[in-house]
């Protein structure tokens, strides 16, 4: 039983750490490595480039470690995703989900 609460503990800290993201250092690291493409707040205004305001932040994630680990292919996000730390990661995709998408509406 004791094996049991350990490991329930272990899974409740892991959902509370997933939820630690800070959102103002999102935005920064937006600003410096997105925003010329994406836009500070994820809604880009070039077809080009995918609105990544209001889309899941696992989704995010997964996409952004994907790329950093080669998994998924392009050229320019593998070089944007490189050295971003874990933390990066979060706090980018924390950033993203919680901006108001303009996917809905015309471009």
């Amino acid at each position: 039983m004791n094996a049991f609460r350990i490991a329930f503990a272990a899974l409740i800290l892991a959902g509370a750490s997933a939820q630690a993201a800070d959102l103002a250092a999102g935005k920064a690291k937006s600003e410096q490595l997105c925003a010329s493409c994406h836009n500070v707040d994820g809604n880009s205004t070039n077809p080009q480039y995918p609105i990544l305001a209001g889309q899941h932040a696992d989704f995010l994630r997964h996409s952004l470690n994907a790329y950093k680990t080669g998994e998924r292919k392009n050229a320019i996000m593998a070089g944007m995703a490189q050295p971003l730390s874990k933390a990066d990661i979060e706090n980018l995709a924390a950033w993203f989900a919680s901006q108001p998408s303009k996917l809905n509406m015309k471009r």
